[in-house]
């Protein structure tokens, strides 16, 4: 099978995903698919929150739009120029997180542009979407059948295994699969650094690096390092539009119990009403609140970001991602750092 054919498979489900992301409705068979198909697929993404409640509509539709747009022609042609593949398909095992909507889906991506197999096990809160989407991608390049497997339960004989989890999650991929040539992935979140000089847009736009998804994937910000001195009201001024995230019964419930908790400890907390700031230099926090600490100079920032690199997934700030910018990676933009098709080319 050709690259190019699978390339132009992506291609047209490119154009699916973006159209079902911006909730459009069908008008013609330019999306790949019948009427009844993309009606089916709507009603798919519709029932998501029911599988698991942190999938809204909203946010299986960004996840949707946000992959869906980096499938075109030019972008995918110039992304796999500099790689070079094996021409015996190898089975690379997929195991998927559940963390954030299609999150493994880049893997997939990778794994089948390559020329591979996926053996995709799926996790139980992410189960229905891919499989979906795999269904119509294989009516757009048949010949991809014999090499996409789904699965929720064993994955049997592999190639290679790129495994996405926790921290404890770990050892059970370094005992299972550590025999394998593999990538293996645990715990890490994002950061934004503060100059000072931000204007309220800025600071705005930085508010979809914190709430999308709820903060619950490695590229939502979770730590603010500001320059001493700073109004922590301006940030919470700038951010006032994200206010309604705290209507989802999930992400309140985290409100609540954190709130209670940390006041209970005597932790002391600023709050407003949707989220909660405690000063602190660890870099995790827990959902629906932010951790912040100031510094004096360029090179404490720079320190503290060193200390930590192997836990940070994005930096945003003036001198590094744009605000707004973290859940909108390319398509070489690798999770970890890790070039996933550098990775195929020696399977």
């Amino acid at each position: 099978m050709k690259q190019e054919d699978i390339i132009n498979g992506f291609v047209q489900l490119g154009k699916l995903m973006c159209a079902l992301g911006e909730n459009k409705q069908w008008t013609n068979f330019s999306v790949g698919v019948t009427e009844e198909e993309y009606i089916s697929l709507q009603t798919i993404i519709n029932r998501q929150i029911s599988y698991n409640g942190w999938f809204t509509k909203k946010n299986v539709s960004k996840g949707l739009f946000e992959l869906g747009r980096n499938l075109t022609d030019s972008k995918l042609k110039e992304w796999v120029l500099d790689y070079r593949f094996s021409d015996s398909p190898k089975k690379v095992a997929l195991i998927m997180a559940g963390n954030i909507p299609l999150v493994g889906f880049h893997d997939f991506l990778c794994v089948l542009v390559s020329g591979n197999s996926a053996v995709c096990k799926l996790s139980s809160d992410d189960k229905t979407l891919l499989p979906a989407l795999g269904e119509h991608l294989i009516e757009f390049v048949p010949g991809l059948k014999e090499r996409i497997i789904f699965t929720t339960g064993r994955i049997g004989e592999v190639d290679a295994v790129i495994a996405t989890g926790s921290d404890n999650s770990l050892k059970y991929f370094e005992q299972y699969f550590g025999k394998y040539p593999h990538i293996f992935r645990k715990n890490r979140t994002s950061v934004a650094v503060f100059k000072g000089n931000e204007t309220k847009e800025e600071i705005n736009a930085l508010g979809v690096d914190i709430f999308s998804y709820f903060g619950l994937g490695c590229r939502n910000v979770s730590h603010l390092v500001f320059p001493k001195g700073f109004e922590l009201k301006r940030f919470f001024e700038a951010i006032i539009d994200y206010s309604e995230i705290i209507h989802n019964n999930k992400y309140g419930n985290n409100y609540d119990y954190n709130k209670a908790v940390y006041l209970l400890n005597q932790h002391e907390l600023m709050d407003n009403n949707f989220v909660l700031l405690r000063e602190s230099k660890d870099l995790f926090s827990p959902l629906s609140m932010i951790h912040y600490h100031f510094y004096d100079s360029a090179s404490e920032v720079e320190e503290y970001l060193k200390e930590n690199e192997e836990k940070i997934q994005v930096v945003v700030g003036e001198s590094y991602e744009a605000f707004g910018s973290a859940q909108c990676p390319a398509l070489d933009d690798y999770a970890d750092g890790v070039d996933v098709m550098k990775f195929l080319e020696g399977v």
